[in-house]
């Protein structure tokens, strides 16, 4: 009697495990049914970041907050995250999505990122007068330089690709922080992309610290460093990812999303030309 109980008990068990995976729910689901999406930002103008109201805005905000919109979800909540904290914050639960992230094959290896929305090149930003007389990458490279970068951006590793050593780059955790290691001379360059650098330098207060001008991309394995900016989520939210996907084309096909790009400094050449599953490999 003992042994048919045991069978009996352990084939309901079964049963109960089997339901409870058949209607668990997915991240889609989930935000759908809660009309809302949190998503990771990392404070950086003018992708995403909080205005003096608190609320969340940036180019990335306002792109993904018509996405969402358009694939019913209400809502979009941002939680401000250290910028090298995004991926891990993604993989634990924190948020849904990153905002405000360049696709390379690194990043890849750990999260899904949506087809890019735009691309940008890289820039540079040094003290008023450029006392080192820095005019592109190439003087980051063969110069002595000490290069300030956000930890976790993908100028570290453009650099390090580059052949600079890693004893010249100093890692900051956001724009604050290095453009603050510029000006107090603990670095002599601040390399970030040009977008942001722009922003950046057209702020009040920043007054001692200049963009360089002019300068083509450098060249990293071949290819042009140019970053490709798109939307991260978790690899086995495939739902969530092809729903985001399919809501971006739409948005990105509309008429105005030049004048959304152009409110921020981008232009219809910064309109991608390029596929996620090429920049991941």
């Amino acid at each position: 009697m003992w042994s048919i109980l045991k069978r009996i008990a352990l084939g309901i068990a079964i049963v109960s495990a089997g339901i409870g995976h058949a209607t668990a729910e997915t991240t889609l689901e989930k935000v759908k049914a809660a009309g809302f999406i949190r998503v990771g930002f990392p404070n950086q103008v003018p992708y995403a970041y909080a205005d003096d109201k608190g609320q969340l805005t940036g180019v990335d905000a306002d792109i993904a907050r018509r996405v969402v919109e358009r694939m019913g979800i209400p809502q979009m909540d941002g939680v401000l995250t250290e910028f090298s904290s995004l991926i891990p914050g993604l993989k634990a639960g924190r948020f849904d999505m990153v905002l405000a992230m360049f696709v390379n094959p690194t990043r890849c290896a750990e999260v899904a990122f949506s087809e890019p929305a735009y691309s940008v090149g890289q820039g540079l930003i040094v003290a008023s007068g450029n006392p080192k007389q820095i005019k592109s990458y190439d003087d980051l490279v063969s110069g002595e330089v000490q290069i300030a970068v956000m930890a976790g951006a993908v100028q570290a590793n453009n650099l390090k690709t580059l052949g600079v050593p890693e004893a010249r780059i100093q890692s900051y955790p956001d724009m604050t922080g290095s453009v603050a290691a510029v000006t107090s001379g603990r670095a002599d360059v601040f390399a970030i992309s040009a977008l942001a650098a722009r922003r950046l330098i057209g702020m009040e207060g920043m007054s001692s610290v200049a963009l360089v001008e002019g300068f083509p991309d450098p060249v990293v394995n071949g290819k042009p460093a140019r970053g490709y900016d798109a939307f991260a989520m978790r690899k086995d939210d495939a739902d969530l990812l092809e729903a985001f996907n399919k809501a971006l084309a739409e948005v990105m096909g509309e008429p105005d999303f030049v004048d959304v790009l152009t409110s921020y400094g981008l232009t219809k050449d910064d309109i991608p030309n390029k596929k996620t599953a090429e920049l991941c490999q």
